[in-house]
């Protein structure tokens, strides 16, 4: 692992060469890469201080373009490499470098230019594994949400809210809070008035003889089941919320 990092110009650097072999690659795919993303036009100003180009001399005598390059530029490359190997390799490399955090706060040293390179390079791949599993918990969120239909559309978007109303502090006025704000966007949108609606509904539920605890338990979500654009609207408005909420972050 320590054979990795090598000190050049002052910094601690690595090489195409010692890339290709840790990862089990022929080096000329290695350079390749390297050089494919160097000559994007979008990718060059970022990229020129990750990458010097170098030689080496082949067992054939014959002088060879290599590159060296930082930290940056290692993690840049190495996230691009998959396969049980690369996936080996990082895994050891980050229970390394937690052995050696461990190290340095038990010690209360100063890593060395190799080390602190290493530390770099695992920070950058935790974060970009965390950046990755963030992107793929929206993902699957979004598309849960954008699953919801009218099918089953009471539980739904019951479930739906109730998540809304944790990201506001999972306290029965933010449940009422959230319900009011898409009762008052139902309105808007369907240019209808619910209270007066549910005002309606419990009056004809009484002349029918219905008891005053049904009644009282008849809520805005009994008069929009008896109206089938109300129904699409107030389904498109919860998901709305849901994504706007983003509540697939409540359990993260």
């Amino acid at each position: 692992m320590n054979d990795l990092v090598i000190m050049k110009d002052k910094q601690a650097v690595t090489s195409s060469l010692q890339v290709a072999e840790t990862f089990g690659k022929q080096h000329k795919n290695v350079v390749q890469a390297i050089e494919n993303k160097i000559s994007t036009a979008e990718n060059s100003a970022l990229l020129e201080n990750m990458f010097v180009e170098g030689k080496y001399t082949a067992s054939n005598g014959k002088s060879n373009p290599m590159y060296y390059m930082n930290r940056d530029g290692f993690a840049f490359i190495v996230m691009g490499f998959t396969g049980h190997k690369a996936d080996g390799f990082k895994l050891q490399y980050i229970k390394a470098f937690n052995e050696m955090e461990d190290q340095v706060k038990s010690h209360a040293s100063e890593l060395s230019p190799e080390l602190q390179f290493m530390q770099g390079v695992v920070d950058k791949l935790a974060s970009n594994e965390r950046n990755q599993h963030r992107l793929e918990n929206k993902i699957d969120g979004v598309s849960e949400i954008v699953a919801t239909s009218t099918m089953d559309w009471r539980n739904e978007t019951s479930h739906l809210i109730s998540k809304i109303a944790r990201q506001q502090g999972n306290t029965g006025e933010s449940y009422k809070m959230t319900r009011n704000d898409i009762y008052d966007e139902v309105d808007r949108r369907g240019g209808v008035s619910l209270k007066t609606r549910l005002t309606n509904l419990r009056r004809r539920m009484a002349e029918e003889g219905t008891s005053k605890t049904q009644r009282k338990n008849t809520t805005k979500v009994d008069v929009i089941a008896h109206d089938k654009k109300l129904i699409e609207i107030y389904t498109a408005i919860v998901k709305e919320f849901a994504i706007r909420y983003q509540v697939w972050n409540e359990e993260y």
